[in-house]
């Protein structure tokens, strides 16, 4: 067996600020995974081609994605952070693999049938997006990729273009296995319902305590229940239930205590984070300099592979 770590991989879309379903959901568990894998993580700046047409908001949310990751303690040491569009081995990659797929392969992924489903005019970009995350997985010879229960369609299409790929062309990609987070769970929002940016329901990530307060204090409750179930769904991703059991048995019904405990202990955990964040903003270029290196090694290593796909396949000539 290898001493060397398995490849973990992720890519994370810059759609803006991140909040705290998105944290604990999965950003906290790439740092938590640093000692145990090799984790490369890198900005899907590409994949965000397909709804962000303004230079300067994809510009702004590239950055603001380094910045939320190094702030959470993401160890460039140890991770390879990085941009999609620092390795064009990818975009090639995927031409090719585009090459050995069907139109009605492609039209199976959720993504694409949901479009259709509400009449929304759909880009190429968008039907072939499986196919880009594909080679963004299989050029770095993943192992794992992290995924919510949602989200394994996209594991079944790198898996799938690599059988093809090595059935026709010879064994060539590893087949990556999805990774299911543990210990995770859909992430309630202030009304209840899953916390998503499109429901208007979040706590941002990096929110200041003013924020935190207001959110918290508008939390949906149940008048009729002494817990308030929505407020400690939050409540106890901040601290366990052994640790919470006392305060909301003695504080049956009394949302306002509870709801101010909860403030205490988000900003408690959230505070550090900002603080971070806001040194780091200071510093740009040091985030700068940070996501160029995790580059030059994803780059590194995807070039590696493309060089040997392209011999595959029949396009390096040799005497």
């Amino acid at each position: 067996m290898s001493d060397k770590p398995k490849i973990l991989l992720s890519g994370v879309k810059p759609t803006g600020a991140p909040h705290i379903g998105n944290y604990f959901g999965a950003m906290k568990q790439f740092v938590d995974l640093q000692d145990e894998y090799k984790p490369y993580i890198f900005i899907a700046d590409y994949h965000a081609l397909t709804t962000i047409h303004s230079a300067k908001e994809l510009h702004q949310n590239i950055l603001g994605v380094a910045l939320d990751y190094l702030a959470i303690g993401l160890n460039p040491e140890k991770t390879a952070l990085f941009k999609q569009s620092d390795v064009p081995e990818v975009a090639e990659l995927a031409w090719i693999f585009n090459c050995i797929t069907t139109v009605p392969y492609l039209e199976r992924a959720h993504a694409y049938k949901d479009a259709v489903a509400k009449g929304r005019e759909v880009s190429v970009g968008t039907f072939d997006y499986p196919i880009l995350m594909a080679a963004d997985i299989l050029i770095q010879d993943a192992d794992v990729v992290p995924v919510g229960q949602d989200q394994k369609q996209h594991i079944e299409y790198a898996r799938d273009t690599a059988e093809k790929f090595n059935r026709i062309f010879g064994e060539t990609f590893k087949l990556p296995e999805a990774f299911i987070l543990p210990n995770v769970e859909v992430v309630k929002g202030i009304d209840g319902q899953k916390m998503s940016k499109s429901y208007g329901n979040t706590i941002p990530l990096f929110a200041s305590r003013g924020e935190i307060q207001k959110l918290v204090m508008s939390i949906v409750t149940d008048s009729g229940a002494d817990i308030p179930q929505n407020v400690y769904a939050i409540h106890k991703l901040f601290k366990s239930e052994s640790e919470l059991a006392k305060l909301y048995e003695d504080n049956k019904g009394k949302y306002k205590i509870l709801k101010e405990a909860l403030i205490e202990d988000a900003d408690t955990t959230l505070a550090p984070l900002r603080r971070r964040r806001q040194e780091l903003a200071k510093n740009q270029s040091t985030v700068l300099k940070i996501v160029a290196e995790g580059g030059k090694v994803a780059r590194a290593r995807a070039a590696k592979k493309l060089e040997e796909t392209r011999r595959k396949i029949g396009v390096v000539l040799e005497s």
